[in-house]
Protein backbone atom coordinates (compact mmCIF):
# COMPACT_ATOMS: atom_id res chain seq x y z
CA UNK A 1 0.00 0.00 0.00
CA UNK A 2 1.22 2.86 -1.19
CA UNK A 3 2.49 5.70 1.77
CA UNK A 4 2.21 9.17 0.04
CA UNK A 5 -0.16 10.22 -2.92
CA UNK A 6 -1.10 12.90 -5.25
CA UNK A 7 -4.41 14.90 -5.40
CA UNK A 8 -5.08 17.15 -8.54
CA UNK A 9 -6.33 20.54 -6.97
CA UNK A 10 -6.58 21.84 -10.48
CA UNK A 11 -6.21 20.34 -13.97
CA UNK A 12 -8.36 18.34 -16.07
CA UNK A 13 -9.57 15.95 -13.29
CA UNK A 14 -9.69 17.92 -9.93
CA UNK A 15 -10.11 15.46 -6.90
CA UNK A 16 -8.28 12.85 -8.36
CA UNK A 17 -5.71 10.95 -6.38
CA UNK A 18 -2.86 9.56 -7.88
CA UNK A 19 -1.48 6.68 -5.40
CA UNK A 20 2.75 6.61 -5.10
CA UNK A 21 4.02 3.24 -5.12
CA UNK A 22 7.39 1.96 -6.55
CA UNK A 23 10.85 3.06 -6.18
CA UNK A 24 10.52 5.45 -9.27
CA UNK A 25 8.36 7.02 -10.78
CA UNK A 26 7.45 9.31 -14.04
CA UNK A 27 5.06 11.80 -14.54
CA UNK A 28 4.12 13.15 -17.64
CA UNK A 29 1.48 13.11 -20.24
CA UNK A 30 2.25 9.65 -22.25
CA UNK A 31 0.12 6.69 -20.29
CA UNK A 32 3.23 4.79 -19.59
CA UNK A 33 4.09 7.41 -16.45
CA UNK A 34 3.04 6.05 -13.32
CA UNK A 35 1.04 9.69 -12.95
CA UNK A 36 -0.30 9.87 -16.31
CA UNK A 37 -2.09 13.75 -16.79
CA UNK A 38 -3.58 14.28 -20.34
CA UNK A 39 -3.16 17.87 -21.04
CA UNK A 40 -1.29 19.54 -23.34
CA UNK A 41 0.72 21.60 -21.13
CA UNK A 42 2.43 19.10 -19.12
CA UNK A 43 5.64 17.17 -21.35
CA UNK A 44 5.38 13.65 -22.46
CA UNK A 45 8.00 13.01 -19.87
CA UNK A 46 7.77 15.98 -17.64
CA UNK A 47 9.47 14.54 -13.89
CA UNK A 48 10.74 12.02 -11.82
CA UNK A 49 9.96 10.67 -8.71
CA UNK A 50 12.61 8.31 -6.64
CA UNK A 51 12.04 7.22 -3.12
CA UNK A 52 14.85 7.55 -1.18
CA UNK A 53 15.24 7.56 2.55
CA UNK A 54 11.22 7.27 3.10
CA UNK A 55 10.75 10.23 0.86
CA UNK A 56 9.92 10.89 -2.40
CA UNK A 57 12.35 13.31 -4.00
CA UNK A 58 11.20 15.27 -6.98
CA UNK A 59 13.40 16.26 -10.35
CA UNK A 60 11.84 18.11 -13.68
CA UNK A 61 13.02 16.14 -16.72
CA UNK A 62 13.63 19.14 -18.90
CA UNK A 63 10.11 20.18 -19.16
CA UNK A 64 9.23 22.49 -21.18
CA UNK A 65 6.38 24.82 -18.98
CA UNK A 66 8.60 23.59 -15.81
CA UNK A 67 7.71 22.19 -12.58
CA UNK A 68 7.22 24.15 -9.33
CA UNK A 69 7.41 23.19 -5.49
CA UNK A 70 5.15 25.63 -3.49
CA UNK A 71 5.66 28.50 -6.24
CA UNK A 72 9.40 28.03 -6.77
CA UNK A 73 10.84 26.35 -10.37
CA UNK A 74 13.13 23.35 -9.44
CA UNK A 75 16.53 23.46 -10.45
CA UNK A 76 17.39 20.37 -9.18
CA UNK A 77 16.05 17.57 -7.23
CA UNK A 78 13.67 18.47 -4.05
CA UNK A 79 12.41 16.42 -1.43
CA UNK A 80 8.86 16.52 -0.83
CA UNK A 81 6.97 17.13 2.48
CA UNK A 82 3.51 16.17 2.97
CA UNK A 83 1.03 19.64 2.54
CA UNK A 84 3.49 20.75 -0.36
CA UNK A 85 2.22 22.03 -3.56
CA UNK A 86 3.53 20.50 -6.83
CA UNK A 87 2.60 22.56 -9.97
CA UNK A 88 3.37 21.42 -13.58
CA UNK A 89 3.19 24.29 -16.06
CA UNK A 90 0.75 27.06 -15.07
CA UNK A 91 -2.93 25.06 -14.70
CA UNK A 92 -1.97 21.89 -13.14
CA UNK A 93 -1.61 21.14 -9.23
CA UNK A 94 -1.44 18.82 -7.09
CA UNK A 95 -1.19 18.16 -3.23
CA UNK A 96 1.44 15.88 -2.15
CA UNK A 97 0.53 13.91 1.13
CA UNK A 98 0.62 11.09 3.01
CA UNK A 99 -2.02 8.27 2.46
CA UNK A 100 -4.91 8.73 4.36
CA UNK A 101 -7.84 5.65 3.72
CA UNK A 102 -10.88 7.31 2.24
CA UNK A 103 -13.19 4.81 0.97
CA UNK A 104 -14.76 7.70 -1.48
CA UNK A 105 -11.56 9.21 -2.70
CA UNK A 106 -11.59 8.98 -6.23
CA UNK A 107 -8.39 7.14 -7.38
CA UNK A 108 -6.23 7.33 -10.55
CA UNK A 109 -4.72 3.06 -11.25
CA UNK A 110 -2.33 2.80 -13.68
CA UNK A 111 -2.79 0.38 -16.83
CA UNK A 112 -0.57 -2.24 -15.53
CA UNK A 113 -2.27 -2.53 -12.44
CA UNK A 114 -5.37 -2.94 -13.87
CA UNK A 115 -4.43 -5.67 -15.91
CA UNK A 116 -2.52 -7.24 -12.92
CA UNK A 117 -5.45 -7.05 -11.33
CA UNK A 118 -7.77 -10.09 -10.22
CA UNK A 119 -10.87 -10.82 -11.58
CA UNK A 120 -14.00 -9.77 -9.41
CA UNK A 121 -16.48 -12.63 -7.55
CA UNK A 122 -19.58 -13.50 -9.87
CA UNK A 123 -21.72 -11.91 -7.47
CA UNK A 124 -21.40 -7.95 -6.91
CA UNK A 125 -22.51 -5.89 -3.94
CA UNK A 126 -25.37 -3.08 -4.96
CA UNK A 127 -23.87 0.29 -5.52
CA UNK A 128 -23.53 2.92 -1.97
CA UNK A 129 -26.28 5.17 -2.07
CA UNK A 130 -23.91 7.70 -0.45
CA UNK A 131 -22.45 10.89 -2.38
CA UNK A 132 -18.74 11.20 -1.59
CA UNK A 133 -17.30 14.27 0.12
CA UNK A 134 -16.70 17.23 -1.22
CA UNK A 135 -13.03 17.98 -2.40
CA UNK A 136 -10.73 19.77 0.26
CA UNK A 137 -9.23 22.65 -0.82
CA UNK A 138 -5.73 23.48 0.55
CA UNK A 139 -4.09 26.39 0.93
CA UNK A 140 0.03 26.39 0.99
CA UNK A 141 1.49 29.23 3.88
CA UNK A 142 2.78 31.58 2.06
CA UNK A 143 6.51 31.35 1.61
CA UNK A 144 8.82 34.33 2.71
CA UNK A 145 10.23 35.92 -0.03
CA UNK A 146 13.80 35.26 0.05
CA UNK A 147 16.30 38.98 -0.39
CA UNK A 148 17.02 40.10 -3.19
CA UNK A 149 20.92 39.79 -3.61
CA UNK A 150 22.44 43.27 -5.57
CA UNK A 151 25.42 42.38 -7.88
CA UNK A 152 27.90 45.09 -6.94
CA UNK A 153 30.32 44.95 -9.62
CA UNK A 154 28.65 47.45 -12.13
CA UNK A 155 28.53 49.96 -9.55
CA UNK A 156 32.25 50.13 -8.56
CA UNK A 157 33.26 49.80 -12.13
CA UNK A 158 30.91 52.35 -13.23
CA UNK A 159 32.30 54.76 -10.17
CA UNK A 160 35.44 54.02 -10.74
CA UNK A 161 35.04 55.20 -14.32
CA UNK A 162 32.77 58.67 -13.52
CA UNK A 163 35.87 59.25 -11.23
CA UNK A 164 38.74 58.86 -13.69
CA UNK A 165 36.74 60.78 -16.44
CA UNK A 166 36.59 63.55 -13.17
CA UNK A 167 40.49 63.30 -12.62
CA UNK A 168 40.84 63.77 -16.69
CA UNK A 169 38.99 66.95 -16.55
CA UNK A 170 40.32 68.14 -13.63
CA UNK A 171 44.05 67.68 -15.24
CA UNK A 172 43.37 68.99 -18.03
CA UNK A 173 41.07 72.08 -16.49
CA UNK A 174 44.43 73.03 -14.32
CA UNK A 175 47.25 72.38 -17.35
CA UNK A 176 45.14 75.07 -19.51
CA UNK A 177 44.35 77.54 -16.76
CA UNK A 178 48.05 77.42 -15.57
CA UNK A 179 49.05 77.80 -19.50
CA UNK A 180 51.37 74.70 -19.20
CA UNK A 181 50.23 72.83 -22.34
CA UNK A 182 53.96 73.07 -23.42
CA UNK A 183 55.23 71.74 -20.72
CA UNK A 184 53.07 68.53 -20.42
CA UNK A 185 52.65 68.11 -24.05
CA UNK A 186 55.62 69.22 -25.75
CA UNK A 187 54.92 67.72 -29.18
CA UNK A 188 51.82 70.14 -29.84
CA UNK A 189 52.54 72.66 -32.64
CA UNK A 190 53.15 76.28 -31.79
CA UNK A 191 55.54 75.13 -28.49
Amino acid sequence: MAQFQFVMRSGPTPGVTFPLEGEQLTIGRDSTNGVAINDAEISRKHARLMFQGGKYVLEDLGSTNGTFVNGQRLAGPVVLKPGDVVSLGEQIVLMYDSMAADAGATVAVSRKAVQQAVPPPAYSAPAPSYAPPPAVAYSAAPQPAAPKKTNMMPIFIGGGVFLFICMCAGFFWWVDATYRWCTFFPFIAGC
